[in-house]
């Protein structure tokens, strides 16, 4: 198991990002969660298949129809604490 962890940067909050992110984190079957950062950006740890993960990165990269991403910092490791399942933080 993987581990994605990503800053997604651009329109992305007041857009419904974190519940659509968090719907297709589920729809994929992965793990993690996503939260609204100061500055604007959105944050997010997901946690599965290594495939998978690259799909959702692919997703995250287009976001909900009124989100506009202009850049995504991410980063790959392996699984120190594994989540049970994918949550919004606030």
């Amino acid at each position: 198991m993987k581990q994605l962890h990503a800053i997604v940067k651009g329109k992305v909050q007041g857009v419904w990002f974190r519940a659509w992110a968090q719907d297709l984190a589920r729809d994929l079957g992965l793990r993690g969660w996503v939260r609204n950062m100061p500055g604007g950006h959105v944050e997010t740890v997901a946690q599965g298949d290594e495939e998978i993960l690259k799909r959702f990165h692919e997703s995250l990269l287009e976001g909900p129809p009124l989100a506009r991403v202009s850049e995504i910092d991410m980063d790959w490791s392996t699984v120190e604490e594994q989540f049970t399942n994918f949550s919004v933080k606030y």
